[in-house]
């Protein structure tokens, strides 16, 4: 492996988790010590991240870290990084003179997700349907929450690598004839229907407001959440159908990244929804749509699928890199700044 993908940062390490919606940080004392978990952090309270992390982290902890492993919802590139759906820009050079830090390194948040894999263990994953892993194989990680995050994990050279991307911004079509019955409705982006228009909180939303005017219904459902609990409750039958087509249509997607990536070691769900939703991706929506991938459907139906339930996976991942990272293969090139 190359020297750039050795951190050698200075303890103690702040390492911190910002999607779309909420930022998660702790604390890392030592390579040995647990982190020390702070409370989220809605980023839309803060006009950015010095301020955030200096009133509700820094000013009410008496251990100052002197390095940060930033994991963010948006691409790494330059000294300033916009998150995909949130309103902050990461500026790691401000970071290092407001937050008096030595060493800063920035790397896409399912990278994170995808360090994770190798740290939470079986009690951080719940499994559906059949497969198992294969060992030091490649894995899938997909997330829908805020957007649709999505990477992957191969191990070469001895090492772990995250390989992050755009994953969640490939084309869906549809394929049954419900499929080209609500399609119509979807709101789509630039033209085109993507996989995060349909896999995410507002892509839930989508998918109901389609299903109710396919069906000259009024979509009475004000948000993600009122939809999962009635369609969980079985109490809105559009709900219902609604939660079962995401399970449909995340199958299909993760089907396609278990196929990118030869994902024998796994393919793994991660993020808040995921969770939420664990009961209804049990049913068989979701791991049919997985499978159903001719002429290569038992191949799929060897790999194992996973709802990653750790409540702080990423920061288990970045917590892992930080202790030994030589375990790992994170390139820092362009994506490390120093005082």
């Amino acid at each position: 492996m190359s020297s750039d993908t050795d951190s050698g940062l200075t303890f103690p390490i702040l390492i911190g988790d910002i999607g779309g919606t909420n930022a998660r940080f702790a604390l890392l004392v030592d390579a040995y010590a647990e982190p020390k978990l702070f409370p989220i952090i809605p980023t839309t309270n803060y006009e950015s991240i010095e301020e955030a992390l200096q009133t509700s982290i820094l000013d009410k902890t008496s251990v100052q870290p002197r390095s940060a492993i930033i994991a963010v919802a948006g691409p790494v590139k330059g000294d300033d990084i916009p998150l995909t759906n949130a309103g902050w820009v990461i500026k790691p050079k401000d970071m290092l003179t407001a937050l008096s830090l030595e060493d800063v390194i920035i790397i896409n948040d399912f990278e994170a997700q995808a360090l994770a894999i190798t740290a939470i263990g079986e009690d951080g994953r719940e499994q559906i349907g059949p497969g198992s892993i294969l060992p030091s194989a490649s894995c899938a990680v997909l997330g829908p929450g805020t957007g649709l995050g999505v990477a992957g994990l191969v191990h070469a050279q001895h090492a772990w690598i995250p390989v992050p991307g755009e994953g969640g911004h490939v084309d869906v079509g549809p394929r049954t004839e419900r499929d080209h019955e609500i399609w119509p409705f979807l709101e789509p982006i630039e033209g085109r229907i993507s996989a995060e228009q349909l896999l995410c909180g507002r892509g839930i939303m989508n998918i109901y407001r389609a299903v109710c005017e396919s069906s000259a219904r009024d979509p009475h459902l004000a948000d993600p959440a009122a939809v999962s609990s009635q369609a969980l409750a079985g109490q809105d039958a559009e709900a219902v159908e609604t939660i079962s087509l995401f399970s449909t249509y995340l199958g299909r997607v993760a089907g396609d990244m278990a196929m990118i990536f030869m994902a024998r070691g796994g393919v793994f769900l991660a993020g808040g929804i995921s969770q939420k939703i664990l009961p209804a991706l049990k049913k068989p929506a979701f791991r049919a749509a997985f499978e159903d991938k001719a002429p290569h459907s038992l191949l799929l139906k060897s790999m194992p699928t996973f709802v990653v339930t750790h409540p702080t996976a990423a920061l288990s991942g970045l917590a892992a890199y930080a202790r030994t990272p030589s375990r790992f293969g994170v390139a820092t090139e362009g994506r490390r700044w120093r005082s």
